[in-house]
C-alpha cells in the first residue's frame, strides 16, 4: 500500500533545524539528569518494599498516603490501579538498609490495619494464613463441641483460605460468605464470627528488593543496553561499511537519551519495564534505519553517477509510506496502553511512546544525515569514496550546490 505517490521531500535540506532541535532535547535532558542526581530509579533499582493492597471498596487513597507519610521514613509512594473494579493501591518505600526490609513491611501492614481495619482481639481473617486459622479455631470449635482432627482442621482451615483468594479476590465482606465452604458448618460458622473479623483490605503480594541486588541490577540493565548496541554496530558494519553503523548506534543514543530525558522531565520512575521498553525501541528504531539504509544501497547501484545528497532524499522518500504504515499502528496501541492499560502498563506505554516517535525521527533526520556529512568531509579532504552501501558516490560534493539551487 502507497500512502504517497512518488512523494518528492527535500529531508537533508532540513537536517540543520531538526538536528537543532535535537540538541535543545538532549541538553534539557543532560540539565535535568544532573540537577536530579539521575534517573529516578524504580525499587527494582534502588531496593524497597512494594506491597500491592487490596481493598472490599474504593480505596481511601489520601488517607493512605497521609498515614504512611507521617509514620515511615523515606519516601513513600501510594499509587491507585485504575482498572475498573481492581480496588487496589500499591504501596512502595525506598529503603538504605537490608535490616529494616521486613521491618517496613510489618509496619506497613499494622499502619493499615489500625487506621483501616482495627479487629482488636479477634484474628483479621482477610490477611491471615491457613496456618493462623487453624491454630485459631483449634480450641474455640472443641468448646462448641465441634472437635475436629488436627488433619480435618488444617483441611477445613486451606479450604476457607483457598475460596477467599480464588472466589473472592483475598477479601471477603462478611464472613456469611464463607457459609458456603465444604465442612463450613452453621455451628462452625458460628464459631468463626465469635474468633475472626474482617478488615476493608488484604495484602496481596509484597516485593522486596535489597539495595545491593537494586545496584547490581542498574548495572545488568546498563551493561545490556550496551551490550545491545555494540551488537548492532557489528552488525551494521559488517552488512554495510564502518560509518553506518556509526550513525546508526549516534541515533540509538539519541534516541535512548531523548526517552530517558521525558521521564526525567515527568519525575517518572525507570524500572525493570522500562528498560525492557528501551531494549526493544533500539531494536525498533535500528530496524527503521536499517530499511532506509538498504534502499540507499539499492538506489546506488541503479543511480551510481546520481549525489549521495539526491540519493538519500530519494531512499527516505521512497521508504515514507513503509515507515508511516508501521508507526502509525503501534502508535496508536502504544497510546491506548497509555490511557487504558493501567500503572503496570503506563510507564512502559509511555516510554514506547516517545521512542517510536523520536526513533522515526532520528533514522530520517540524523542517522542519514551522518551519512552525507561523512563522505562530504572525505571529499574535502581527499580521501578514496569506499563503494560498498551505504557508501557514497563519487560525486557527492555536488549535492550542497544542488540543494541550493533546488532552494
Amino acid at each position: 500500500m502507497e500512502l504517497f505517490r512518488e512523494p518528492n521531500i527535500d529531508f537533508l535540506g532540513k537536517t540543520k533545524l531538526a538536528l537543532g532541535f535535537s540538541v535543545v532535547l538532549i541538553v534539557a535532558t543532560i540539565v535535568s539528569l544532573v540537577a536530579k542526581g539521575g534517573p529516578k530509579w524504580g525499587i527494582d533499582f534502588r531496593g524497597g518494599t512494594l506491597i500491592t493492597v487490596k481493598f472490599n471498596q474504593e480505596p481511601p487513597i489520601n488517607q493512605i498516603r497521609s498515614a504512611l507519610d507521617s509514620a515511615i521514613q523515606g519516601e513513600v509512594s501510594v499509587q491507585e490501579v485504575t482498572q475498573e473494579g481492581a480496588n487496589e493501591v500499591i504501596i512502595g518505600t525506598e529503603l538504605k538498609d537490608e535490616r529494616a526490609l521486613s521491618d517496613t513491611r510489618q509496619r506497613i501492614t499494622q499502619i493499615l490495619a489500625e487506621r483501616f481495619g482495627n479487629t482488636g482481639a479477634k484474628l483479621d481473617f482477610n490477611n491471615a494464613s491457613a496456618q493462623q486459622v487453624a491454630d485459631r479455631l483449634r480450641d474455640p470449635l472443641q468448646r462448641a463441641g465441634a472437635p475436629l482432627s488436627e488433619q480435618d482442621l488444617h483441611a477445613l482451615a486451606g479450604r476457607m483460605v483457598n475460596f477467599r483468594d480464588r472466589e473472592r479476590s483475598g477479601v471477603l465482606k462478611s464472613l456469611d460468605e464463607l457459609g458456603g465452604v465444604e465442612g463450613v458448618t452453621p455451628r462452625v460458622l458460628s464459631t468463626v464470627k465469635q474468633e475472626m473479623a474482617l478488615a476493608p483490605f488484604s495484602i496481596r503480594s509484597v516485593e522486596v528488593v535489597g539495595p545491593k541486588a537494586g545496584a547490581d541490577m542498574r548495572r545488568q540493565a546498563l551493561l545490556a543496553t550496551l551490550y545491545a548496541m555494540a551488537g548492532m554496530l557489528v552488525y551494521i558494519a559488517l552488512r554495510f561499511e564502518w560509518i553506518a553503523g556509526v550513525a546508526a548506534i549516534v541515533s540509538l543514543v539519541h534516541d535512548t537519551l531523548i526517552t530517558v530525558g521525558v521521564f526525567s522531565w515527568l519525575n517518572r520512575e525507570i524500572d525493570l519495564t522500562i528498560i525492557a521498553a528501551l531494549l526493544t525501541l533500539i531494536g525498533y528504531s535500528m530496524n527503521d534505519t536499517i530499511v532506509v539504509f538498504d534502499r540507499l544501497r539499492e538506489n546506488q547501484k541503479l543511480r551510481f553517477r546520481e549525489p549521495l545528497w539526491d540519493l538519500v532524499n530519494k531512499s527516505i522518500n521512497q521508504t515514507l509510506s513503509r515507515t508511516i504504515l508501521t508507526a502509525g499502528p503501534t502508535l496508536l496501541t502504544t497510546i491506548a496502553l497509555y490511557y487504558l492499560g493501567g500503572p503496570v502498563l503506563n510507564g512502559i506505554a509511555l516510554a514506547l511512546l516517545v521512542g517510536i516517535l523520536v526513533g522515526t525521527y532520528s533514522s530520517i533526520f540524523v542517522a542519514s544525515a551522518i551519512l552525507v556529512w561523512w563522505q562530504m568531509y572525505k571529499e574535502r579532504r581527499g580521501i578514496g569514496v569506499a563503494t560498498s552501501a551505504p557508501a557514497a558516490v563519487s560525486n557527492a560534493k555536488d549535492a550542497p550546490r544542488k540543494a541550493a539551487s533546488r532552494r
